[in-house]
């Protein structure tokens, strides 16, 4: 376990809002690797795969970045505007 995972950990158990930020923080970088992983399988940039989703470009940055808390609806569209299934998993 790295130092900041244990921070994160230890600081969590006293402190819910922290923690709830941190697991947040963990499930916009995933979204961020994902979506920019599918728009490059693609073969497209961020305007081009916004136009096809149906969503401003700067909505793409921001869920690229990280910057975004996105939801399931907005994973969902972008599935669905590319022809992919979302699966959401607990592991």
């Amino acid at each position: 376990m790295s130092k900041i995972d244990d921070y994160s950990k230890k600081r969590g158990q006293n402190d819910p809002l922290f923690a709830s930020e941190v697991k947040q923080s963990a499930f916009n970088l995933d979204a961020a690797v994902a979506v920019t992983n599918l728009r490059k399988s693609l073969h497209l940039n961020q305007r081009e795969f916004a136009a096809l989703v149906g969503k401003p470009q700067s909505t793409i940055s921001r869920i690229e970045h990280g910057s975004m808390n996105v939801s399931t609806q907005v994973l969902s569209q972008i599935a669905a505007g590319t022809h992919r299934r979302l699966k959401i998993q607990f592991i």
